[in-house]
């Protein structure tokens, strides 16, 4: 009876040290703000000091009609690259990073709020003067633009939503991407906020597109990168909100012209998401992407971006 006890104690110290040496081999501090600017600050970023002590970081490059571009839960300003090259001779393109995101610092004890980050989106387009305005947002940031139009349409010309968050699935709930899944524990996303989440950075962005091989490793660098700046994995990984989803009385208020872009074989906010923001917000026009998942400006920014022309040409 002894050995056995001797087998199991082993054992579960084994299991023990093994955890704490994983742990202590993906542990990963946060990297200073200095060191990621120096990285990744461009010749057209900016900083704006706005309300609730944030410091905004966004890019402002072209001229003419204003398109703001709101990126996704984890993601950061350069998802926008493709649509920014393929627009930026035409328009004028803003891309901010949102509190929690890319090089944007926010105090501690910031949430991720889509309220309040519309809140920040309106109060940057009235310290830059900006003229009215499309806002565009990918998931997370669907939510943002949406609000956004919800509390601040006298700002706005016209809404675009890329495979947004905000309104439930009529489908049956379907086995979300394994880091969705991870994010529901509290005590998952307390180990998360200590560790070098690469590996799972790149199971989770592959696993949302329908090309992976879109998913270069300067994504996915610039994504670890920039969530380990300071507090930023605090902010991420203290509420999870993608999976919330609004009555919908709200956006069937929306009047201002809207286009829904959406991927036919997104995982993570199926299609019939997409159709309900249709159907939902009066006049809204549904582009469909076939083989294309959660992130069209990063898996087709061309043929997106060319329909994002033709939108916004078409606003008076």
């Amino acid at each position: 009876m002894r050995w056995i006890i001797r087998v199991v104690v082993t054992l579960v110290l084994l299991l023990i040290g093994v955890g704490i040496g994983g742990w202590l081999w993906l542990r990963a501090p946060d990297l200073p703000q200095a060191e990621l600017e120096t990285r990744y600050v461009g010749s057209a970023s900016r900083f704006a000091e706005l309300p609730g002590g944030i410091r905004l970081h966004y890019k402002d490059e072209g001229k003419g009609q204003v398109l703001v571009l709101v990126h996704g839960y984890g993601d950061n300003l350069w998802t926008w690259d493709g649509w920014a090259g393929a627009l930026k001779n035409r328009y004028r393109i803003i891309r901010v990073d949102l509190p929690g995101h890319g090089l944007t610092q926010a105090p501690v004890g910031t949430q991720i709020d889509v309220a309040a980050d519309a809140d920040l989106i309106a109060a940057l387009a009235t310290k830059l003067a900006l003229p009215k305005f499309v806002v565009a947002g990918n998931s997370l940031g669907g939510a943002v633009a949406w609000e956004v139009a919800v509390r601040h349409p006298d700002k706005l010309r016209g809404l675009i939503l890329v495979d947004a968050a905000g309104l439930p699935s009529d489908k049956p709930a379907q086995k979300p991407p394994f880091i969705f899944q991870l994010l529901q524990y509290e005590f998952a996303r307390d180990i998360l906020k200590t560790i070098d989440n690469k590996p799972l950075i790149v199971s989770s962005l592959k696993g949302e597109v329908g090309n992976p091989a879109v998913i270069t490793p300067l994504i996915v660098n610039r994504w670890a990168d920039l969530q380990r700046a300071p507090g930023h994995r605090d902010i991420l990984l203290g509420t999870f909100v993608l999976g919330k989803g609004s009555s919908g009385a709200a956006i069937a208020k929306i009047t201002v012209p809207t286009l829904v872009l959406w991927g036919e074989i997104d995982p993570v906010l199926d299609l019939s998401v997409g159709k309900k923001f249709a159907a939902t917000i009066p006049g809204a026009h549904l582009v469909v992407y076939p083989h294309v998942g959660h992130l069209p400006q990063i898996e087709i920014p061309k043929a997106s971006a060319q329909d994002v022309g033709k939108f916004l040409d078409g606003l008076h």
